[in-house]
């Protein structure tokens, strides 16, 4: 992450509309963005009107911003927001927010030539501007960005969100391991885990309860015996060693994250055309 900071207040170029749309759609998010209150606090100690304060979050942030740029000719206050609203101290008892706001602003402002560093300043960027999604995420380099890049599995992602925010590759792999038997749970019905769901669900001696295909001859059969084995070996290797060893003792490294990750995807894509051959 390295860049010229952005020295206020020299007239910065106004952002085109996606830009600020799009800083209002990560800043205004539902689930990980300011508050209302939040936002007309922001809004008013960086002096832009609150011009549309009834409509959306992420509607009434970008009125704010563009009405603002419109009137200024320049992009100086959308990053005077930015730079107020990522501010470190703010986030002392909320890290993960911050680190989410951080990693889907820059993905936003990537394609303007800029990024939002550590400490919460707007930096223009040396590799100039990304033109198009896949240079984006590289340039950004995030975990996250690259996993979404790789097309990671949803529900792979849903089960560690605040772990890759959090930067903890460790628990964000043992718990996107905990998805797989979750997940089979959740398509059958049953409460058992471990090799006892995975031979109730998957290896039945009367055929299997979840099936990821037709069962019609040999190779269809191997090919689901393979399956429960790799099933089987997937919470052996990624989820059970983990759960018994202190983080301090293991450590897990980028790569090993996208391996894990790419494997539980595969795991889950099977899952996600299986069928249920019986009621158990």
């Amino acid at each position: 992450m390295t860049g010229t900071m952005l020295v206020m207040p020299r007239p910065i170029p106004p952002f085109t509309t996606d830009i600020v749309e799009g800083v209002g759609e990560v800043l205004g998010d539902t689930e990980r963005g300011l508050t209302g209150r939040e936002i007309a606090s922001m809004l008013a100690r960086c002096g832009i009107p609150d011009v549309d304060p009834s409509n959306t979050k992420r509607i009434r942030l970008f009125h704010a911003l563009i009405d603002k740029q419109n009137n200024t000719r320049c992009g100086n206050h959308v990053v005077a927001f930015i730079k107020a609203t990522m501010a470190p101290p703010r986030y002392r008892n909320d890290p993960a927010s911050r680190t989410w706001r951080q990693d889907n602003l820059n993905e936003v402002l990537v394609h303007a030539g800029l990024g939002v560093n550590d400490k919460g300043q707007v930096y223009r960027r040396r590799d100039g501007k990304a033109t198009t999604l896949d240079e984006a995420a590289k340039r950004v380099n995030t975990i996250r960005t690259e996993l979404r890049r790789r097309k990671t599995h949803d529900d792979v992602l849903r089960y560690c969100t605040d772990e890759l925010l959090l930067k903890n590759n460790f628990h964000a792999v043992l718990e996107a391991a905990k998805s797989i038997p979750d997940r089979i749970r959740v398509l059958t019905g049953l409460t058992s885990d471990g090799a006892a769901l995975i031979q109730a669900t998957l290896t039945n001696r009367s055929g299997p309860l979840l099936a990821i295909n037709k069962g019609n001859d040999h190779t269809d059969r191997s090919e689901q015996s393979g399956f429960a084995n790799l099933v089987t070996g997937v919470l052996g290797l990624y989820r059970n060693p983990p759960a018994h060893a202190p983080r301090i003792t293991r450590s897990v490294s980028d790569d090993e994250l996208y391996e894990a990750f790419a494997t539980f995807s595969m795991v889950h894509r099977r899952l996600d055309d299986a069928t249920l051959s019986r009621r158990p």
